[in-house]
């Protein structure tokens, strides 16, 4: 991309993103901490991926949900997944019509502009594959009709740590199909008193909207422009591809860690989130900095180990820095 039109695209970010700061401001005032969860969720909005987040009860995560779709003015639902979930209570079902003997679609609650799914790992098998249709496709069938989903549209799952009881792995096709994954952690004192001060406060918090549902669609779309130099987007590959083989990459021993690499649905990912980083920080173009920040929320769900690798406690992000510490930086 010639630097005049890399310019160009500067100045439109700069024109647009301004709602950005804002998001994140407004958030702030009911959300204390938890800035990495509130990135993810702001790429994957921009982008139109999903986010799964891991993590304890009680951290926030559905609060975050409800304040994005506040502060954006869309529509909001809230699925709780349960063992005897069905499809049709996702995704809706075909009803009678008694006046005239027909039947109707009634839509269920996937179709909102934000659905958080929470506790997706409580849930059987059929209710995921209705919820990844909408998903992968940004439509759901109901009877014979297929209809789209209102745009933009965000599944953000939660999902409870799976060595709790009552929890399901959730099936590889459908954890391949979010864009991150972010494991949310314990808020630091000093946020857990700013939580205590405002939640025993008489004054409750009010969020005010800062932009638009249709303003998230033009921005995504000039998110979609954003340049990636050729020498960074050999760095993508690269790092996926050492996920499969990292013997090719100077790392023999991962080799019997590695059970299943990355597709590459992990290198569009990882392309289309530090565009949407680079967007926030108002830039045009892409730099190994963003690479390196989201390698290990664009990866770690999609790396399978082997047993000899959860028996010495080796983790999926010990991989990703042994590989971004391995594979050469532009």
């Amino acid at each position: 991309m010639e630097q005049r039109l890399i310019s160009e695209l500067g100045n439109t970010i700069h024109q647009n993103a301004g709602f950005v700061s804002s998001m994140k401001n407004e958030i702030a005032r009911v959300v204390v901490g938890q800035e990495h969860m509130v990135e993810a969720a702001m790429i994957a909005l921009l982008t139109g991926g999903h986010i799964l987040l891991e993590g304890v009860p009680g951290l926030a995560k559905t609060l975050l949900c409800n304040t994005i779709a506040q502060v954006v003015d869309c529509q909001f639902h809230r699925i709780q997944f349960t063992p005897d979930l069905l499809p049709s209570d996702l995704i809706g079902s075909l009803a009678y019509r008694q006046n005239d003997g027909t039947f109707y679609a009634k839509k269920g609650p996937v179709f909102a502009n934000l659905v958080l799914a929470d506790e997706i790992n409580r849930a059987p098998a059929k209710v995921q594959s209705a919820l990844l249709e909408a998903m992968q496709e940004k439509q759901v069938t109901i009877g014979e009709t297929t209809y789209p989903l209102p745009r933009p549209f965000l599944v953000v799952a939660t999902q409870n740590p799976i060595d709790q009881e009552g929890t399901y792995p959730l099936p590889e096709a459908q954890v391949d199909r979010f864009m991150l994954k972010v494991i949310v952690d314990y808020p630091t004192i000093e946020e857990e008193k700013r939580i205590l001060e405002r939640t025993t406060s008489p004054q409750k918090t009010t969020v005010t909207p800062v932009t638009s549902a249709s303003h998230i669609i033009t921005a995504s779309s000039i998110v979609e422009s954003i340049y990636i130099d050729e020498r960074v987007q050999n760095y993508i590959v690269n790092i996926v591809y050492a996920t499969r083989k990292p013997e090719n990459y100077g790392l023999p021993k991962l080799k019997e860690c590695i059970a299943r690499g990355a597709s590459p649905r992990a290198t569009i990912a990882l392309a289309a989130a530090a565009k949407a980083l680079a967007f926030m920080d108002m830039r045009a173009f892409v730099t190994p900095d963003d690479i390196q920040k989201l390698a290990f929320d664009v990866l770690q769900h999609r790396i399978a180990l082997t047993y000899e690798a959860e028996a010495d406690n080796i983790t999926p992000v010990d991989i990703i820095e042994a590989i971004l510490g391995k594979v050469e930086v532009p």
